[in-house]
């Protein structure tokens, strides 16, 4: 960063991770567990794919990249589809404690967030996975525009959790704090690396 190497591992694994904006806990979750299970060194004996990162007491080094939730619009690159920058942050700070907290805090590394890096990677193999959650339903690339667009509206209201069926069915005062008009949180595409 800057001219700086911020951080640095040794034999393990490099996470590019996306985040969406349909990202919740729940994939949070599950891609801290796969990261950290996900047997693709080889043991002892020299048996490929018996080990994961756990296993082997290897290092973690993670970087945040909104430009995996591209959609191209043509030859155009669209980043609606990655959650805003201030919501990613904190989702993105939040899954590397979950890491730490599941593994060895010392072993997990990371880039700088927002920030314009060179990422050098040495892949051994080379050997590249693509993980997703199950909980991940729509898959951005095959949807239609239309899709897209109503997919975006709905993402970017906000909603207000109800206590009860009964809360739900009570229609909301216009002037009631808590009414989403829809119209917040309209999410550019226009991002910083």
């Amino acid at each position: 960063v800057g001219g700086e190497q911020i951080s640095s591992i040794g034999r393990g694994l490099c996470v590019l991770l996306g985040i969406s904006l349909e990202d919740t806990q729940r994939e949070l979750e599950h891609m801290v567990r796969k990261i950290l299970n996900l047997r693709v060194f080889e043991d002892e004996s020299g048996k490929n794919w018996s080990k994961s990162v756990m296993d082997k007491q290897y290092e973690v080094l993670c970087v945040s990249q909104f430009t995996l939730q591209c959609i191209l619009k043509g030859n155009k690159p669209d980043y609606h589809m990655a959650m805003p920058t201030e919501q990613a942050e904190s989702f993105y700070n939040n899954f590397l404690e979950q890491l730490r907290k599941a593994y060895k805090p010392e072993l997990i590394k990371d880039g700088k967030f927002g920030a314009y890096m060179q990422v050098h990677i040495q892949n051994d193999g080379p050997v590249t996975i693509e993980l997703e959650s199950p909980a991940a339903t729509i898959d951005p690339k095959q949807l239609t525009k239309l899709e897209k667009q109503q997919q975006r509206k709905e993402k970017t209201r906000t909603k207000v959790p109800s206590e009860s069926s009964r809360e739900r069915n009570t229609p909301r005062n216009k002037d009631d704090p808590s009414a989403s008009s829809g119209a917040e949180g309209d999410v550019s595409s226009e991002r910083e690396p």
